[in-house]
């Protein structure tokens, strides 16, 4: 059981707190390429970690992110004009680059004042249909990770942001408990599990997310990787010809500060559960395989394409009890859950519980423990932090070998992480300490 107290160390992210600090370490994503789609575009609006910030594409096409309120009176830069390399204030017309020079002060003339100050400003990259920045220390700016997901064709990946209104934890949880697959989302991954009959899924279609075995209470084997963990998920199997007894193992890696990797038959999901704040996150999704993606069936998919609880425009999820959170009471003879896809389902059931858990109140059993080592593994990071040393894997350069492995038999008792060889870190360069 999670204490009250360590529920706090772990939940709350604005300033000044251990969270918060340590999340700051790493390069996060902050928004989606799309959100930023043409030159002196409109600027976007960006809650992180209890800030705000402001990013903006400008002239040339690089991405700058500043502080939302103007250094001059406070004022907010998400209402300026993006023109001429630079985004300006309304209020009185001071504009910065993308890197925070001051390049005009209207209101004041003096061109010693613009050479002496410079706004909050912050490193931004562009990779896998995403906009990154790192908002920490200066003196500690990690190496940019690279993931799978930034190779091969625009066309192979499908990005989508969902912002929701719950802690970024119970967000991350669910997407690290591997025994409410087969339950929550029955109808896309084992659709007859409520009448014990077998399944076979469609293995002709591309974005199938069933699972391969009908079993709901898997049995979970963990590992400690040197940037969070990975675990198997292991359902019985089949017998092999000989009678050899299988077992069904699927591998979920686990990526600290945010990330996880979901295994699917033909491709992978990776989500990162980004802190907009303690009761608000940004969940960004992005599937990626060896193949195209129709955008369209992806979003029916993950039940994206009812704009009543989600829209391209803004990526808010619109979740509230009001609206009983998105859940159709009628459906629920044809669906199980009532609700339209694995986004509703996940998102819906972490907004339910409230803004933060009360960790301490709930009764856990063996197919937790996957969740409970990912709060181990959150403190474990976060106490490193707090006896200023690096957090866990945050100078690992190259996460693109890291991964999770879809249903497979392997037999009784074979170790299934040397199906997985570079999980451990094999390959991957891990860069110096960044010098104080």
């Amino acid at each position: 059981m999670l204490s009250a107290a360590e529920n706090e160390l772990l939940t709350r992210v604005g300033p000044g707190t251990p969270m918060g600090g340590m999340m700051r370490r790493y390069w996060l994503p902050v928004c989606t390429s799309a959100q930023l789609p043409r030159p002196d575009g409109p600027p976007l609006r960006l809650p992180l970690l209890g800030e705000s910030y402001v990013a903006f594409r400008d002239t040339s096409g690089k991405v700058g992110l500043l502080e939302e309120f103007c250094m001059h009176r406070r004022a907010s830069l998400w209402l300026g004009r993006v023109e001429d390399n630079g985004i300006r204030c309304l209020y009185h017309g001071w504009k910065f680059g993308a890197d925070g020079t001051v390049q005009e002060t209207p209101n004041h003339c003096d061109d010693r004042l613009k050479a002496r100050l410079k706004a909050p400003a912050f490193p931004t990259r562009e990779a896998g249909g995403l906009v990154w920045a790192y908002v920490g220390p200066k003196e500690h700016e990690p190496p940019f990770q690279r993931y799978e997901f930034f190779e091969g064709p625009e066309d192979n990946r499908c990005v989508f942001r969902i912002n929701t209104p719950a802690n970024y934890l119970q967000l991350y949880e669910g997407g690290t408990d591997s025994s409410h697959v087969g339950i929550l989302h029955c109808n896309l991954a084992n659709p007859e599990w409520k009448n014990k009959a077998s399944f076979v899924p469609e293995a002709a279609d591309y974005t199938s997310v069933a699972l391969a075995v009908g079993d709901n209470a898997p049995t979970l084997d963990l590992e400690n990787t040197p940037y969070g963990y990975h675990y198997a998920a292991k359902r019985q199997g089949p017998p092999l010809a000989d009678g050899t007894p299988t077992d069904s193992v699927r591998v979920t890696a686990v990526v600290l500060p945010t990330a996880r990797i979901i295994p699917l038959a033909q491709y992978q999901f990776f989500v990162f559960e980004v802190p907009q704040d303690d009761h608000h996150t940004s969940t960004y999704i992005i599937a990626h395989g060896p193949k195209a993606f129709d955008r369209d069936k992806m979003r029916a998919v993950l039940g994206l394409n009812d704009e009543r609880l989600w829209s391209e425009k803004d990526c808010e999820y619109r979740a509230t009890p009001d609206n009983r959170y998105g859940q159709n009471i009628g459906r629920m003879s044809e669906t199980w859950s009532g609700l339209a896809g694995l986004v509703p389902e996940d998102a819906s059931i972490g907004v339910s519980m409230g803004p933060i858990v009360e960790r301490h109140k709930e009764v856990l059993v063996a197919a937790d423990s996957a969740v409970v080592r990912l709060r181990n593994r959150l403190l474990d990071s976060v106490r490193l932090y707090q006896d200023g040393k690096d957090p866990l894997g945050v100078r690992i350069e190259d996460y693109s070998k890291v991964r999770s492995l879809a249903d497979t038999d392997v037999r009784k008792g074979e170790r299934w992480q040397d199906l997985l060889p570079n999980n451990m870190g094999t390959g991957v360069r891990v860069a110096a300490p960044a010098m104080a």
